[in-house]
């Protein structure tokens, strides 16, 4: 049985970590390479870092971030933000991530992925999906940090982007980012059932219940923000509940 991950979020902007409801009203949270040390030293087992405003600003990553947490970091790190060709990607890698987030330009030119996948391998693609639900049933896609609708539904596009080639799923609900109502789990089971990557739970996260619930209902990893941000929680306090409750993680 493959064990499930915590993975600590660092949203930055500007070289700091935010936090905010939906990315709007963001608060500083603190410095990326401090707080990745410290969630290291707790016993996150992966870091995700993603650059908030370079996809709305049509900028690339600061790259000078990646590098500064990367010297830092021993555990595998995902960066994403302002990736629109398969040579961002490449500078993201060389700056020192290990795999490299996409969501906008992914679903504005799709065969993006089957780049990356060739050319970087599908271990290094994580293709981010955020979702919204429908009035009816079902989930919507939604792109720009959630600004905009794109008529895609998600399940499809979530079995779309493992066929290209995509190693990971993050998906996160929209409507849930940073409400601290846990996640949305109908949208989770979804998804999980219907790919054969791990998929990562984002979005909602307040007390392990929470994560405790996103994994039960498929998910291979579990992502959170604020609950670290705000020493609400520590990554080995998760991960203590998370085994009492029968889960597989890594000591």
């Amino acid at each position: 049985m493959l064990t499930s991950r915590v993975i600590p979020c660092l949203d930055c902007r500007d070289g700091r970590v935010v936090k905010g409801v939906k990315f709007q009203g963001l608060r500083d949270a603190g410095c990326p390479v401090e707080l990745s040390i410290n969630y290291e030293r707790q016993g996150a087992d992966e870091l995700i870092l993603l650059d908030v405003s370079a996809t709305p600003e049509g900028r690339s990553h600061q790259h000078d971030t990646v590098r500064r947490v990367r010297q830092a970091l021993s555990i595998p790190l995902t960066c994403g933000g302002g990736v629109r060709v398969s040579d961002d990607a490449g500078f993201l890698l060389e700056a020192g991530a290990d795999k490299v987030s996409v969501n906008t330009a992914a679903v504005i030119k799709p065969r993006l992925i089957d780049d990356l996948a060739r050319r970087y391998g599908s271990q290094c693609t994580v293709i981010a999906i955020d979702a919204v639900r429908h009035d009816g049933n079902g989930w919507e896609v939604v792109v720009q940090s959630g600004r905009e609708r794109t008529g895609r539904d998600a399940i499809q596009w979530a079995k779309e982007v493992v066929q290209r080639g995509c190693g990971e799923i993050m998906l996160t609900s929209w409507d849930r980012d940073g409400t601290r109502s846990g996640y949305e789990l109908d949208l989770l089971s979804a998804v999980s059932e219907a790919v054969t990557v791990p998929v990562i739970a984002s979005g909602g996260a307040a007390n392990p219940q929470h994560l405790v619930d996103a994994l039960k209902a498929g998910a291979s990893a579990v992502l959170a923000a604020s609950i670290f941000h705000d020493g609400e929680y520590t990554v080995a306090d998760l991960k203590t509940v998370l085994q009492d409750a029968g889960v597989e993680i890594r000591s």
